[in-house]
């Protein structure tokens, strides 16, 4: 990811797009979209409009003089419809925002700058849905407008506004690399993990198929009584067994001790009776149990699911006396059954008939306080695929008086009283359970009753009877098959409430999985092969021929990229060597850039040095062998072997092998040679009292070079040099002159 300069694009993105007054960048960041298997570089921005907010990805680009053009991909309403699901692996973070039915998935590196603008992302995304009503999108029509794929063919004939008409977007699951990336020197091809799990995702229609599960969802307040009765006559009463139960208990312990010490023996007791009440034809294991005081809940599923079971978590929110404590609240479990995810939500909202708005307030605090740290970031309750809320939500009867509701109540005029119920209203009024939905109430009032009759309160308040005690839900191909109250059950003031749903939950099928798996991972494999660095060198063996001391050898590699991507090379050392080649072996250029279609000339170069002689001269034979590694980056490495055949000579000799040896060094074999140095002997018990060869140096200069003037002041020519070499290592006529200058 390249690093862009925002203090340059801020004035760049309001100037291209004239903003308007009250149109102001809230967060901007650098990102990698990934598009099918495609990578870019894209900028994510959050802009807000008189406390609505949008949320844009631009493409940016850039020329040699900076920032030379800039358009909009995408442009959605950060609104309920808005979500954003992070997943953090390693030194990488990737982010799937999802608008409607379309999906895109970013990844960023992991930062602070980073964690702070997912930060600032939720906390909109949380706001925005609080306040949809009051939203106003309009302002983001001119932008939908100018997007590249963030728009519909409506959207395009006609300048419909944003508010509920942005249509279903393109995914762009399948898009062709582009050859501009490969032009700028990048690989376009994205992550392997990111690639894949993005395929998988687009394609879950084709490896999952949706089976029906049923789901039992009860809540009770039991008004701190013990379970002195069987449950059956509520958890049981179906003829088959459901595959999972959400059981919620409100006031399970009214003592003093529960409420400051959390620990109530109530919780075992009643878990005891619940568990001896499910229903006879199902064998059942406890999923979980969180607890805040007084408010319990339960989730058991069938054994048959439970391997299916994944991601487990729950969380408390209290909101009851100052806001914080456990008197009132919500308890959460949340899981994963197949591919589907599931949220349970017990809650007990404030008291009393006129405290409506509490309510409203009791039930927007549990929304944004629940979460599930376990995922990072924490997951929410709108997160799932399917939310059931349920409990003692205290909504009242107002504008009736308990006369009339009871008389209403005994022709069964239920919906004669529903317009009057608090919940009715504001949900109807969009200021909670937004999106909720809730079955038709035909069941009598759940409170309040004379404790164990089913006679209404008969105290001095003479409360108006009241369905105090709900059950909602959300989420998609959910059916309720029905709700009810039981009213066989005497023990509390209200009566317990059940509700039966068909939901229908996403199921992986394991052979279509691994099929369509293993063809994502055949087309990665042959993207990636098709836009990794290739090269062709012409051999990958160089052989020298005989190579004398100080006579250097040169052949040249010619590495032609053969690929579509541009290449990075270079010659890398070894495990444990110190260099990528040998001291007596130079290569230029060692490292290169290729772009394709091109080539590169590489000139190997030998040339045995003083240096280098010793170690020659000393070795086993006299071969010269080394294996070159030429590493692509990014790509494959390719092994060269370089060889050759080197002619000792005395020069590296040590002198006092040399003093030793009565013959040209090269009239005895290398065997000789090695027999003479372990043995310490050849051909003559004393050694010369000096090596013959410096002898003959010195004798010749006495000879030949005693009038030279200014004698080794001037360097002797190379081919002197190597003459002098031949001289001393082969023996040669004494007639033969050298210039005595060197």
């Amino acid at each position: 990811m390249s690093t862009m300069d925002y203090s340059e694009l801020f004035p760049k993105i309001q100037a291209k797009f004239k903003f308007t007054a009250g149109e102001n960048i809230v967060s901007i960041y650098e990102v990698v979209l990934l598009e099918g298997w495609v990578k870019t570089s894209r900028i994510l921005s959050l802009i807000e409009n008189c406390g609505s907010y949008g949320f844009f990805v631009f493409n940016v680009f850039r020329g040699s003089a900076g920032i030379s053009d800039i358009l909009i991909d995408y442009a959605f309403p950060v609104n309920n419809e808005f979500k954003i699901d992070v997943v953090s692996e390693d030194a990488d973070i990737s982010v799937t925002v999802t608008f409607r039915k379309v999906k895109l998935l970013f990844e960023m590196m992991t930062s602070e700058k980073t964690k702070s603008f997912i930060s600032e992302l939720h906390k909109i995304s949380e706001i925005s849905a609080e306040k949809e009503n009051s939203l106003d999108f309009a302002w983001l029509s001119k932008y939908v407008n100018e997007a590249t794929y963030g728009r519909s063919a409506e959207d395009n004939s006609q300048n419909s506004e944003v508010n509920g008409q942005l249509e279903d977007l393109p995914t762009g699951s399948e898009l062709m690399v582009p050859r501009h990336s490969i032009a700028r020197g990048t690989t376009p091809i994205a992550g392997r993990e990111s690639a894949v799990r993005y395929q998988m995702t687009l394609k879950e229609k084709d490896y999952t198929y949706t089976q029906s599960i049923r789901i039992f969802v009860g809540t009770w307040n039991v008004n701190g009584q013990p379970p002195t009765v069987s449950l059956s006559d509520w958890l049981s009463v179906d003829p088959d067994p459901p595959d999972i139960y959400a059981i919620g208990f409100q006031e399970l312990d009214l003592s003093k001790e529960a409420f400051l010490f959390n620990d109530s023996p109530r919780e075992e007791e009643w878990l005891g009776a619940v568990i001896l009440s499910l229903h006879p034809k199902g064998k059942y294991s406890k999923v979980s149990l969180v607890r805040l005081v007084g408010m319990m809940l339960i989730v058991f599923v069938r054994e048959q699911h439970v391997a299916y079971i994944r991601n487990v978590a729950t969380d408390t929110v209290g909101t009851g006396i100052m806001g914080k404590l456990g008197n009132k609240g919500g308890v959460a479990v949340r899981f994963d059954i197949h591919n589907t995810s599931l949220c349970f939500v017990n809650a007990h909202l404030a008291a009393h008939v006129e405290e409506y708005e509490r309510r409203n307030q009791d039930y927007r605090d549990i929304c944004s306080r629940i979460s599930f740290p376990k995922f990072l970031p924490p997951k929410t309750i709108k997160d799932h695929d399917q939310v059931y809320w349920f409990g003692d939500l205290n909504y009242r009867i107002t504008e009736l008086d308990a006369p009339t509701v009871k008389r209403l109540i005994e022709t069964n005029s239920y919906d004669a009283i529903l317009v009057y119920d608090q919940l009715k209203q504001n949900f109807k009024a969009e200021r909670v359970f937004e999106k909720y939905k809730e079955g038709r109430i035909l069941f009598k009032p759940t409170y309040k009753y004379d404790t164990g009759s089913d006679e209404w309160d008969s105290s001095e308040k003479n409360r108006a009877p009241a369905w105090c005690d709900r059950v909602l839900w959300k989420g998609d191909k959910i059916k309720q098959i029905c709700y009810r109250s039981h009213a066989e059950l005497k023990i509390s003031d209200h009566k317990p409430v059940s509700a039966l749903f068909d939901s229908e939950i996403r199921v992986i099928d394991a052979i279509k999985y691994r099929k369509i798996h293993e063809e994502v991972m055949k087309k990665l494999d042959r993207l990636e092969n098709e836009f990794l660095p290739q090269v062709m060198v012409d051999t990958t063996e160089i052989i020298f021929d005989k190579v004398h001391f100080l006579e250097a050898q040169s052949k040249d590699l010619i590495i032609a990229n053969t690929g579509q991507v541009p290449v990075q090379f270079e010659f890398i050392k070894k495990l444990d060597d110190s260099s990528y080649c040998k001291d007596w072996l130079h290569i230029e250029p060692y490292m290169g850039f290729i772009m394709p279609g091109e080539k590169c000339d590489v000139k190997l170069e030998i040339y045995v040095d003083k240096r280098s002689a010793c170690e020659l001269n000393s070795s086993e034979d006299n071969k010269l062998y080394d294996i070159l590694v030429l590493h692509l980056e990014g790509g494959k490495d390719i092994f060269i072997t370089v060889t050759g055949t080197y002619v000792y000579s005395c020069f590296g000799m040590s002198l006092d092998l040399l003093s030793r040896i009565n013959v040209p060094i090269r009239e005895i074999t290398k065997a000789e040679l090695r027999n003479l140095e372990k043995n310490n002997d050849y051909r003559q018990s004393d050694p010369y009292a000096i090596p013959k060869e410096i002898w003959f140096l010195v004798d010749h200069l006495y000879r030949n070079g005693m009038k030279q003037h200014h004698l080794f002041e001037q360097p002797g020519l190379h081919a002197e040099v190597l003459l002098i070499r031949d001289w001393l290592d082969l023996g040669v006529p004494e007639h033969l002159r050298i210039l005595c200058h060197c």
